[in-house]
């Protein structure tokens, strides 16, 4: 099934659209199968990066850049707690008493009293405390900082910056922020700055949460009920189970049982090409450590099978390979999330590029132990994950995240060695008109959204602009969600759902305008996707235009009326029905066209304009892929 795509990667990257523009080198996936451990990729890669900015922090001090980036004046508020983390584990790895430990405490101590003046907000606080209490067991704390500076930090170090008394609300903050409190609370009650009462405080905060919107399915919604699920609502009991572990407390059976269906998810998404989350905000190489925690810590607490472990820690090996062959840059010495094509969040802008390098170098690091506890240490992976998936796996999956007003859904769908994923959510506050959250069927470099996009490019979805200017999409009012029985039929699956309300852009977050409804039906046969939206009107509704625009990875194009044929790539044929014209056009590289891993080729605009909507008006597009 896969040697057709394995083919295509490694001929992708000879085929990709170099832009005229700017000279552009794009990186597209290869078959990323590890031969090494994750523990070797770890010992042989890791630690010397981490290394190479040790050194460079120490002779280079405030004035320390990155691909240009001053990092210590980038505005990047988590840096005194990432640096902490990421350079307290070479004093852990070092050989006690050596000289290389002994120079990575002199650079901790010295670079611990340059930034305790430093903003450091949430994560960069719970980072910093992590380390702390690992440098406290390890007997090494008054080695690694100042009397001085351990008082500073015991103030500065605290959950309540972020939580507000005695409500203990987030302060404008998502809910997985409770979990970083808990964790920081929990974390100062070892180090004996507290009493245990705010963590067992916070921990029953989240886990109502949890319960309150998420309960019935297990996944967390980030918002209070809006419907804003993504990669960290299905990680997000992950992170909670680490922390637990982390700290010394024993992870309760049902949050295992819910961290089992994470983990069912997460098994779907095993390839051999490094994919990983392919839909939601912050991805880049976050969409693929995110799948590592989780199956990591899944396999420490015996919530898979011992052949599920197998797998899952081989495909963690890969996924680990893949983040030192394509996100990382010898030209910058660093990760690269923001070169080469690819676009990521503001979020996650290059300001932290060096905070970026170290949680990451966290994440693996970490991950990485656990896999060494789970009884993985220095095994060889096995090469058969796709044969594995094949045989193992559903074709077809779906997931409640929740019902209500408004159904909240992610269908998964195998196809051709791809994995769809049709994600059925609001976005939310600011979220909601960003292409990661539009009900599309995401899959690498063949659908893909675009960080931080806004509406101006409503990638797949047909965007209606009314007289008035009012500008509408069909993103974030579901309701009706229905999926044919795949079971009984695999080779036709339909998935359909409706919207009474369509979503005014121009606000942070969705206005819903019923002027024009609509029922949306995806249809996946083999090698293809269809969808189908019919819209109607109470009344005869004027429409200035109804537009679709489709970003594509593929290139080579030809057009003929309202189809394009593709002579590269994974995309064959994008074929549109119900409107009057389409163009097509390279993206030279524009930044409205990149996605988290790299730039799109090509872009087909179709339109109809200034019609009248009386009854049922239906608009299609078919893509057909390799």
């Amino acid at each position: 099934m896969n040697m057709k795509r394995n083919l295509l990667v490694v001929l992708l990257p000879i085929l990709v659209c170099v832009s005229a523009q700017a000279a552009v080198v794009k990186k597209t996936p290869v078959p990323n199968v590890a031969s090494q451990s994750m523990n070797q990729l770890v010992e042989n890669n890791l630690y010397k990066e981490l290394d190479y900015f040790a050194n460079k922090l120490d002779e280079e001090g405030e004035s320390t850049r990155i691909d240009g980036v001053k990092v210590f004046k980038s505005d990047d508020k988590f840096i005194p707690g990432k640096v902490a983390i990421s350079l307290g584990e070479l004093i852990l790895h070092a050989k006690n008493g050596s000289p290389e430990q002994k120079k990575y405490l002199r650079i901790f101590k010295n670079l611990a009293d340059q930034t305790v003046g430093y903003e450091n907000h949430t994560w960069g606080i719970y980072y910093y405390m992590s380390m702390l209490v690992k440098l406290k067991n390890a007997g090494l704390l008054d080695k690694a900082l100042r009397p001085a500076t351990i008082l500073k930090l015991q103030e500065q170090l605290d959950w309540r910056s972020f939580v507000a008394l005695p409500s203990y609300q987030l302060i404008n903050l998502p809910t997985n922020y409770y979990g970083v409190a808990f964790s920081i609370a929990r974390l100062r009650f070892l180090m004996g700055w507290e009493d245990e009462s705010a963590s067992q405080k916070l921990l029953q905060i989240m886990l109502d949460h949890y319960q309150q919107f998420s309960g019935e399915y297990g996944f967390s919604d980030e918002t209070d009920g809006q419907g804003r699920f993504d990669r960290y609502s299905i990680l997000l009991v992950a992170e909670i189970a680490e922390r637990l572990v982390e700290t010394g407390l024993p992870v309760p059976a049902n949050l295992k049982t819910i961290l089992r269906k994470s983990a069912d998810v997460a098994l779907m998404f095993i390839n051999s090409h490094g994919d990983g989350f392919s839909f939601g905000r912050s991805l880049g190489p976050y969409s693929e450590t995110a799948l590592i925690e989780i199956l990591s810590i899944s396999a420490y607490l015996d919530v898979l099978t011992p052949e599920e472990k197998k797998y899952a820690y081989s495909f963690s090996s890969s996924l680990t390979k893949h983040y030192f062959d394509f996100w990382q840059n010898p030209e910058i010495k660093s990760l690269d999330m923001w070169g080469q094509g690819r676009r990521t969040d503001k979020y996650r802008g290059k300001h932290r590029i060096l905070g970026e390098n170290f949680s990451l170098g966290h994440q693996f690091i970490m991950t990485n132990e656990t896999w060494n506890k789970t009884g993985f240490i220095n095994q060889t992976p096995v090469s058969d994950l796709d044969n594995w998936v094949d045989k193992t796996q559903p074709q077809n999956k779906f997931i409640w995240f929740a019902k209500g007003d408004f159904d909240r859904a992610l269908f998964l769908h195998r196809d051709k060695g791809h994995l769809f994923s049709l994600l059925m959510v609001n976005g939310g506050k600011s979220q909601h008109d960003n292409s990661p959250y539009y009900p599309l069927p995401y899959s690498n470099f063949i659908i893909s959204g675009v960080a931080d996009s806004g509406a101006l490019h409503a990638q797949l979805l047909p965007k209606i602009t009314l007289p008035d200017n009012s500008v509408l999409l069909p993103t974030a009012f579901l309701r009706d969600i229905t999926v044919s029985d795949f079971l009984r039929n695999p080779k036709v699956v339909t998935v359909s759902f409706e919207q009474d309300m369509l979503d005014k852009m121009g606000q942070v977050g969705p206005i819903a305008d019923a002027r024009v409804s609509v029922k949306t039906t995806y249809t996946f046969t083999s090698g293809n996707i269809k969808r189908e939206d019919i819209f109607s009107s109470n009344l005869p509704t004027e429409i200035d235009s109804i537009a679709i625009e489709f970003g594509s990875f593929s290139k080579s194009f030809v057009q003929n009326e309202l189809t394009t044929t593709f002579k590269s790539g994974f995309v064959n044929k994008f074929s549109v029905a119900g409107l009057d014209s389409c163009t097509v056009h390279e993206t030279l590289n524009h930044p409205d066209y990149q996605a988290p891993y790299g730039a799109m080729s090509s872009v087909v605009s179709c339109t109809k304009d200034d019609f009248l909507i009386k009854d049922n008006f239906p608009v299609s597009w078919t893509l057909s892929f390799q």
